[in-house]
């Protein structure tokens, strides 16, 4: 099992991203983070990175799709989410004619966004190269930045067992905790000062 990991890792880190950046609640994340820790000894964080990268764009641009063509469709086929469309969508028009670049960039690294933000770009008509071009850009930081954080703490972590012990591997993971909630915090008063 493990070999066929190794084999098909970074198909399977594409699929996940892909699948998860289109619209279905799959671990895309964790499976960057996964695949960035075996890089070192497998596959090249480089290709770890492209991959990702790769499978965000494609699959946002995919959700995008499904949303702008296929999503008034769906939302007006039942009375109840028909009603809610009449009431949401103009607004989230506006709201994307003003702010879709940012919102598109930023919704790659908010769970919950990653997943719905290329459906509503679509169902708000958001320009398609505007679309495109803030995507590759968020799916591009995001893949790298993820995976290079990953990557490094693995190697920290396995060299602070290797020498420190177990001890030394509950130090490395705590800080690299400490280190994503403050990045945690740090994004969220972003975005609500923004």
């Amino acid at each position: 099992m493990t070999h066929l990991l190794i084999d098909y890792g970074l198909v399977l880190l594409f699929l996940l991203v892909g699948v998860e950046a289109a619209g279905v609640p799959l671990p895309g994340e964790t499976a960057l983070v996964t695949a960035a820790v075996l890089a070192h000894n497998h596959w090249g964080i480089e290709w770890v990175i492209v991959v990702a990268a790769g499978g965000a764009i494609a699959g946002d641009n995919l959700g995008y799709w499904i949303g702008r063509i296929g999503g008034r469709k769906l939302v007006d086929r039942f009375g109840v989410t028909r009603r809610y469309a009449e009431r949401v969508l103009p607004p989230s028009e506006r709201f994307f004619a003003r702010h879709g670049g940012k919102t598109i960039f930023l919704a790659r690294f908010i769970a919950i966004l990653r997943i719905t933000a290329a459906w509503l770009a679509g169902l708000s008509h958001m320009r398609w190269w505007q679309f495109f071009l803030w995507n590759a850009a968020g799916g591009i930081v995001w893949a790298t930045g993820v995976a290079l954080l990953a990557y490094y703490a693995g190697k920290a972590a396995g060299d602070a067992v290797g020498h420190y012990g177990v001890y030394g591997a509950i130090v490395v993971v705590a800080a690299g905790a400490l280190v994503f909630i403050a990045l945690r915090i740090w994004h969220k008063r972003a975005l609500e000062s923004g």
